[in-house]
């Protein structure tokens, strides 16, 4: 790190809010993802006033800033791809109000998504979008990949809930786009525009979320099927069935046999699974909403349904969902976990397609995710030091990615595309979509120093265009 530039940055920041120091810039270096790169020096800002001042410093000298949060990114988004400064919003945790009368509550970017949950619990309210990484996940970083969650299917994304932000753009002015009321249609919406931006136009500092009463009744069931279509066609008729479940989750064989392996939950070893939840403010409404799923699962052959008869009955058929992804984690040396997503119509030949594509390159995909929005999440087990296994886990990715846009589809729906996905950005998104793409890029960030490297805004063609 520059000597000028370091001790700017401890003039702002206050030399306890500055490192250097080699085992902090290791931890740095990665976040959830397999993408690995070290930063040359970190900061732990406070006030969007310090931020202003530290990217006018970087614009000002072209040196790269990542903003971070809790890191649990599966993209490689806070991943300092080209070195420059991290800039870790941990400390800006405030709660800043809650405003029951108003339905939203005002946070900073450093708040944990679980942390606001419980604050808005004595209130009889919550914030829908329910990511599986909530309780070490901050808001911002939820903002900045549009997150979802288990939720998704009947309340929708974070996108769904951004009424404002304060935004720190790169050239250290500081913006408030959006409002505090539930509709605004003054001027362009720039709200929506910085949900699921990435981190690469401005810097979230404060947010003005809507948030939601929480209902006060919950209905649960799980159902097995022997074939996996069948799951994918239960799910697509009960999405245009009149009933928007709460919930409805799905755990493909490989996923099941994992969970088998490496707990006592002693799951049936079916082709797939699928939990569903109903909610409402009455037992009668939730109870009449689950036959109608029943009576799904059953025209589509389910082999067993199982309803919940009591709270504690519900929480131990949560337990195989929640514990999919910590328990896949544990079988190979390495993993990638995809979030393709497709139109509901699709996801039994998605859920096919994923199984084709297993085969194909010898590996294997547990299968599991958010089946009530289309949004799967195909986690590939490879051993990383196998250079073939890496190879083919890379073709597979690559299929998996093919597959959804074929099928109408995304690269992600919730996880972002950071430096994972950044080379399949043209298979969804036209010449001209990209070329918009880019150029809002580079009018907001015209020297290119905020989280560069991120979402192909840096290529054209192949290669790299100008900033």
């Amino acid at each position: 790190m520059n000597e000028t530039i370091k001790k700017a940055l401890i003039g702002i920041v206050g030399e306890k809010n500055f490192t250097d120091n080699l085992i902090d810039l290791v931890s740095y270096s990665y976040d959830a993802s397999e993408h690995r790169h070290r930063p040359d020096c970190g900061v732990w800002v406070e006030t969007a006033e310090q931020i202003s001042e530290i990217m006018k410093l970087a614009n000002s000298h072209l040196v790269p800033v990542i903003p971070r949060g809790g890191a649990t990114g599966l993209t490689g988004m806070a991943v300092a791809a080209k070195g420059g400064i991290i800039l870790d919003l941990n400390h800006m945790n405030r709660i800043v109000k809650i405003s029951i009368e108003d339905r939203l509550a005002v946070v900073q970017p450093g708040v944990v998504y679980a942390d606001l949950e419980e604050a808005l619990n004595e209130h009889g309210f919550f914030f829908p979008p329910d990511p599986a990484s909530g309780k070490v996940s901050t808001l911002g970083g939820n903002v900045a990949t549009n997150a979802g969650g288990v939720k998704g299917a009947k309340y929708g994304t974070t996108r769904d809930y951004v009424l404002g932000l304060q935004v720190v753009l790169p050239d250290g002015r500081i913006m408030r786009t959006g409002s505090q009321t539930m509709k605004s249609v003054s001027g362009y919406d720039l709200t929506r525009l910085f949900v699921g931006s990435e981190g690469t136009l401005g810097v979230v500092t404060e947010i003005t979320l809507k948030v939601n009463p929480k209902t006060t009744a919950t209905s649960t069931a799980i159902a097995t099927f022997d074939d996996i279509e069948n799951a994918g066609c239960a799910v697509s008729q009960i999405m245009h069935s009149g009933i928007i479940p709460s919930v409805l989750e799905i755990l493909g064989y490989d996923a099941i046999t994992a969970i088998n392996q490496n707990t006592d939950l002693r799951l049936p070893e079916v082709d797939a699974i699928l939990l569903a939840e109903t909610d409402g403010y009455t037992e009668d409404e939730t109870k009449y909403q689950m036959q109608k799923v029943i009576e799904v699962f059953k025209k589509n052959h389910a082999s067993h349904i199982k309803e919940a008869e009591t709270a504690e009955e519900a929480a131990e058929l949560w337990s195989a969902r929640k514990s999919a992804y910590g328990v896949c984690a544990r079988i190979k040396t390495n993993f990638v976990l995809e979030d393709v997503t497709v139109p509901m119509s699709k996801i039994a030949e998605l859920l096919k397609g994923i199984k084709d594509i297993a085969r194909k390159h010898d590996l294997m995909i547990a299968t599991y995710g958010h089946a009530g929005d289309g949004n799967l999440h195909p986690q590939i087990l490879f051993d990383g030091y196998d250079s073939d296994q890496v190879a083919r886990q890379k073709a597979a990715s690559a299929d998996l990615f093919k597959l959804a846009i074929e099928l109408g589809g995304t690269l992600t729906g919730e996880h972002g595309i950071g430096l994972q996905k950044a080379p399949y950005m043209e298979l969804e998104h036209d010449p001209v979509a990209m070329e918009m793409m880019r150029r809002l890029k580079k009018m907001f960030d015209p020297n290119n120093i905020l989280n560069p490297g991120k979402m192909a805004l840096e290529m054209e063609h192949g290669s790299q265009i100008r900033f």
